[in-house]
């Protein structure tokens, strides 16, 4: 099983990414517990036009079947898993200032693509672990969301390529999301937010390995 991970760069109002540092912590701890496993970890530019470039060499590099998306929201009230992405662009400006050419992500594409990763699934999982998770139904208008849809639909001609996303709270990127001691401080801790990524690649790889062959 080939695994890609990936995180955004900081973009307007959001100076530190939080993903930047929890996805090469989160394959890093991954190889040594997902031996059978090969992973790949990269951060996207936030931009409109260099990230689906920069997704287009992760993908020719690793060949993955399964790929996770990691990605900071505001709003997010612990693991939001994404449900599926939109066929829209939000008209705001990227980590460069540039805006979308156009406020579709596909021309002509599907209304919405949903994400092939057992969702309802993977937050059971978390939730008994005592990690807050939910599923989500909106991956937002901005770069998530593009890349979410962008990489379901590249996936629609790559049978059995698994593909979805997961939004973390902004404020886990905050000093005080390492132990949640302050009044309003983030909802996952750094230690949460590693063991609930390892989770969610438990749920996955477990839910879509490939059956073992038998001796021949």
């Amino acid at each position: 099983m080939r695994v890609l991970l990936t995180g955004f760069a900081p973009f307007p109002g959001v100076p530190v990414n939080a993903t930047v540092a929890l996805v090469p912590q989160l394959a890093d701890r991954a190889k040594s517990r997902f031996v059978g496993a090969k992973l790949i970890a990269g951060v996207l530019p936030t931009e409109w036009l260099a990230a689906p470039r920069q997704m287009e060499n992760l993908l020719a590099q690793a060949r993955p079947d399964l790929i996770l998306h990691f990605g900071v929201s505001a709003r997010a009230r612990g693991f939001e898993i994404e449900q599926r992405g939109q066929n829209r662009c939000l008209l705001a400006p990227d980590a460069g200032g540039t805006f979308p050419v156009s406020t579709a992500v596909w021309a002509g594409g599907p209304e919405m693509l949903r994400a092939s990763l057992p969702v309802n699934y993977i937050v059971a999982r978390l939730r008994r672990r005592g990690i807050p998770a939910f599923a989500s139904r909106d991956a937002g208008g901005y770069l998530c969301n593009a890349t979410l849809y962008n990489s379901l639909a590249t996936a629609r001609t790559q049978p059995g390529r698994r593909v979805g996303f997961i939004h973390v709270p902004a404020s886990l990127a905050q000093p005080a999301a390492a132990g949640r001691g302050s009044s309003g401080a983030c909802p996952l801790t750094w230690a949460q937010a590693l063991e609930g990524g390892l989770e969610i690649l438990a749920a996955c790889l477990n839910r879509f390995a490939a059956p073992r062959q038998g001796p021949r």
